[in-house]
């Protein structure tokens, strides 16, 4: 299944919860599942609130199903908690450090950014969204890069607090990755051992 790129808010409506990795938008106006039923009483099986967990992931995060499905198989090889490590390896991709960092308002905006050559780990320029950031990792704008409109508004208005596994400078534009990321540090609403559930019988 490809990556979406359809309208955002209505993943929003439909899941039920902010995505601030995908989108700024809240459903304020409307805060019912989109479609004709969607202000009628919604049923969830235990296989539906499952299959949300996992979406809420995949959407907030910018995935494909085959690419989050990897991601669970390698968590599940770890010593911690499947769900725990999954959420881990998610926050560490490039992409949404470069969101974290604020630098810029969505994760797609974060990996076009990665993608155009904008951003470099270390000092060398870094080019894949899934590029997997460890402790210790300086991440910056390249100099050229600085005064583009995305960049310097996002700093600016930041959309969420930075977490405690990273550290940034406003004045040069670099941040830094002091440690892992930890659960507290996922700003999704999201019971992660539903995604466990969902995934485990079916690899």
């Amino acid at each position: 299944m490809a990556r979406y790129t359809g309208p955002r808010l209505r993943i929003v409506r439909r899941l039920g919860t902010a995505m601030p990795g995908l989108t700024r938008k809240l459903a304020e106006n409307r805060p019912y599942p989109p479609g004709q039923h969607g202000q009628g009483r919604q049923r969830f099986s235990e296989f539906k609130k499952q299959l949300y967990e996992k979406q809420k992931l995949r959407f907030n995060y910018g995935l494909s199903e085959r690419q989050l499905r990897n991601l669970f198989t390698e968590a599940q090889r770890g010593k911690d908690p499947a769900g725990v490590a999954l959420l881990r390896l998610l926050e560490q991709r490039l992409d949404n450090v470069v969101f974290r960092l604020n630098l810029a308002p969505t994760i797609p905006a974060a990996r076009q950014l990665v993608a155009h050559g904008h951003i470099m780990i270390d000092g060398s320029k870094v080019d894949r969204p899934s590029f997997r950031v460890k402790p210790g990792a300086e991440i910056s704008v390249r100099p050229k890069s600085r005064n583009l409109d995305v960049i310097t508004s996002s700093v600016e208005s930041p959309g969420l607090r930075l977490p405690s596994y990273l550290s940034f400078d406003g004045k040069t534009y670099t941040g830094k990755m002091e440690t892992y990321p930890t659960r507290e540090d996922v700003p999704l609403e999201l019971e992660e051992q539903l995604v466990v559930e969902y995934y485990s019988p079916r690899l």
